[in-house]
């Protein structure tokens, strides 16, 4: 990989993906927007950010607007590790099936049968669960540190829900870095399960712990120090 100015990425590279912090999704679409407007024709832009549906809802305006192809876009899986072959792209809309391509490439690419806003809402599906539950164990670990039972909530776990304690022995610790990406998709999967649903609440407080946590990764540690000794028990 190497560094390209807009510009370039426009003239010489006929699909182009953004993957960014949710939070930047709108701005890096903006951004892209004047130098498509030029060269927009024959161009594919896909967005395949944890964005909410009414966000990339407006970005396929900016971007067909500006003549370019819009395809909604969704990552599921972390990055390729050793044998693995890394993350699942999905694709929805009018002009997804143009993406399959990118299994030449070494992409795993499904296109779904869809409108613009399909994968949003897989994605933001699937992260409610995978995120959430290691939201809510990072809570629950914490309250039980507080109140004096963290040895007895480990041993609980080991004995009755060992595949539990295993999935956030390796799901929290992977968390810390991210946590701070993970504010605005906590936030948009509120919106997404919708903000006159009690539920909505769920993830509105786990967007304020995962921002709690990245403030404290960035400086103190107390609460992560916490987590860690948890789990060396």
């Amino acid at each position: 990989m190497r560094h390209a100015d807009d510009q370039e990425i426009v003239e010489r590279a006929r699909i182009i993906l953004s993957i960014v912090p949710p939070a930047d999704a709108i701005a890096i679409a903006e951004r892209f927007a004047a130098p498509l407007k030029g060269k927009g024709q024959g161009s594919l832009f896909a967005d395949c950010n944890a964005i909410g549906v009414p966000t990339v809802t407006k970005i396929a305006g900016l971007v067909e607007g500006a003549g370019a192809a819009f395809v909604d876009g969704s990552i599921i899986g972390g990055p390729p590790r050793g044998d693995d072959a890394g993350p699942t792209f999905y694709f929805a809309g009018r002009d997804a099936a143009l993406l399959s391509e990118l299994t030449t490439y070494g992409l795993r690419v499904r296109v779904m049968d869809g409108p613009v806003g399909a994968a949003k809402a897989l994605k933001l599906s699937y992260a409610g669960i995978t995120k959430g539950l290691t939201a809510l164990g990072a809570t629950m670990i914490l309250a039980a540190e507080r109140a004096g039972a963290g040895q007895a909530l480990h041993d609980e776990l080991a004995a009755s829900q060992a595949q539990l304690l295993a999935r956030f022995t390796r799901s929290l610790p992977d968390m810390y870095p991210k946590a701070y990406r993970w504010v605005a998709e906590m936030q948009a999967i509120a919106d997404f399960v919708g903000a006159q649903l009690p539920e909505a609440k769920i993830f509105e407080g786990t967007a304020g712990l995962y921002e709690r946590l990245a403030d404290d990764v960035a400086g103190p540690n107390t609460e992560r120090s916490i987590l860690d000794a948890f789990f060396r028990r």
